[in-house]
């Protein structure tokens, strides 16, 4: 009987023991688990991690803002380049603005034509939109839209002086150096000749010449006598028959 109870005895601690193990084994595997899915804690003084933790960082996209460049009051042909902050960015047409996303901060907007170049400084910000519009500055400061405009000259306008007819004579040097501009000009009128009382026709003859600086335009009244003109009936559109540049 003694034994059976020391044997009976002797399985229950067997139990027990066998138990406590499959319960520490199931617990550390619990704990295995969890460690694995924990997400550690970097030390941020570290400069190696630091700069991945930067990487990161800057890698989100920048904002940008919306810029809006024109010419649309420009009344002569223009294909401008648009220069931001010394870089070509696109080309715009008096019938067609330029749209432009830009990162925010301050920023140079430029149109040129020929020599001459308008500026302008823009800040733009994310959710907002900016125009510019160089319409007035261009029309006010540039005096020869063609860059490859020559010197001339041309007849501004003319009218009868007495015995003569007065010519207003425009000189354009639109280069970067001075020249002399000089013109041959005519003009042909009808009169009654005082003997025969018949109707004529003659012409007058003028020159003249100017020195234009660069970039700049002249104006010279020219007087055209007329060898009868105290019996003058009326005259032609003067022209201009000859033009020498030096």
């Amino acid at each position: 009987m003694k034994l059976f109870v020391t044997f009976v005895l002797i399985m229950t601690v067997g139990f027990i023991l066998v138990a406590g193990c499959v319960s520490m084994t199931n617990k550390n595997t619990v704990n295995a688990t969890t460690a694995a899915g924990f997400t550690p804690f970097y030390n941020t003084s570290d400069p190696g991690l630091n700069k991945t933790i930067n990487a990161t960082a800057n890698s989100t996209s920048e904002l940008k803002g919306s810029l809006r460049v024109s010419i649309s009051g420009i009344s002569y042909p223009a294909n401008l380049s648009v220069v931001l902050d010394n870089e070509t960015v696109g080309t715009v047409i008096p019938t067609k603005p330029l749209y432009l996303m830009i990162s925010e901060g301050n920023h140079t907007v430029t149109v040129c034509v020929s020599s001459i170049c308008e500026q302008e400084t823009v800040t733009t910000r994310f959710g907002s939109y900016v125009t510019v519009d160089f319409s007035e500055r261009l029309l006010r400061d540039v005096k020869f839209p063609d860059p490859n405009a020559r010197p001339t000259a041309r007849i501004r306008e003319y009218y009868r002086n007495g015995d003569a007819v007065s010519v207003y004579v425009e000189f354009i040097n639109p280069e970067s150096v001075d020249h002399m501009i000089s013109v041959d000009l005519s003009v042909g009128y009808t009169y009654i000749d005082g003997r025969s009382r018949v109707k004529l026709g003659d012409s007058a003859q003028s020159k003249t010449a100017l020195l234009v600086k660069a970039g700049q335009k002249e104006t010279r009244r020219v007087d055209m006598n007329l060898a009868n003109g105290d019996s003058l009936i009326s005259f032609g559109n003067p022209v201009i028959e000859d033009l020498k540049v030096k």
